[in-house]
């Protein structure tokens, strides 16, 4: 049995909330849970976080009959789900010049026989907590992120680097797309958080496996609020879900 919370929030700073979420009710076939972070000015980012959630949740849900249930397939279906997101994101934002240049992160779960497969773009994390430790399993597609990974800076200088908001990857914004798909044991207990980086940025890892742990149920509000008390300088989306 799967439950799932999550609370989405415009922050103290911005003028509109860019991020979208989904959440499978725990009686779908499918167990799908999804969060996107859009950008674009004028409400790009807004269209563009909706607009590919959308498409890649009936995407999988139009598809997911069909399919052999084993991890190839389910893993090829969470691929091809994000690069049909891509295109109709990417379409949208041709067919009007007000929306030039949008685009939006992207991360999907779906949930099958106690396996969680997961496509990823963008800077959103998705972090698994297994009795006291939580991981996070996403690799943020971010210039900084790149930066640490070559070794020019450090995990902590990353924290606080001014371009910490500059993505190496995106959908929406160019006409192909190579999202990171991978799958990972969801056992019993086994909690997952996905969130936007107005949460990450804004509150530590410590704090979010905290209040996971203490309350599926709460941890969205709870970690929304410390987000807000720190800053809220961005908009800021928490889904907890778990293995019951």
């Amino acid at each position: 049995m799967i439950k799932a919370y999550a609370k989405s929030d415009i922050g103290r700073v911005r003028e509109i909330n860019q991020d979208y979420y989904y959440i499978s009710d725990s009686l779908d076939e499918v167990q799908l849970y999804m969060l996107a972070d859009g950008m674009g000015g004028y409400n790009g980012g807004e269209i563009a976080s909706k607009l590919a959630i959308q498409s890649a949740k009936s995407y999988i849900e139009n598809n997911f009959k069909e399919i052999e249930k084993d991890k190839e397939s389910i893993i090829q279906l969470v691929a091809s789900s994000m690069e049909y997101a891509n295109m109709v994101v990417y379409e949208k934002a041709k067919s009007d010049a007000q929306l030039e240049g949008m685009g939006t992160t992207l991360e999907i779960c779906v949930i099958y026989n106690n396996k969680v497969y997961i496509g990823h773009i963008g800077d959103s994390r998705i972090y698994r907590i297994r009795k006291e430790f939580i991981r996070k399993l996403t690799q943020d597609h971010s210039y900084v992120q790149k930066l640490v990974k070559d070794g020019t800076i450090t995990q902590e200088q990353a924290v606080h680097h001014p371009q910490k908001n500059m993505l190496m990857k995106a959908l929406g914004c160019n006409a192909f797309v190579e999202p990171d798909v991978m799958v990972k044991g969801f056992l019993k207990e086994d909690i997952l958080v996905m969130t936007s980086d107005g949460l990450t940025n804004m509150v530590p890892q410590e704090e979010i496996f905290k209040q996971a742990k203490k309350d599926i149920e709460q941890a969205p509000k709870e970690l929304v609020k410390q987000a807000n008390e720190n800053g809220g300088y961005d908009n800021i989306t928490v889904v907890v879900i778990k293995n019951i």
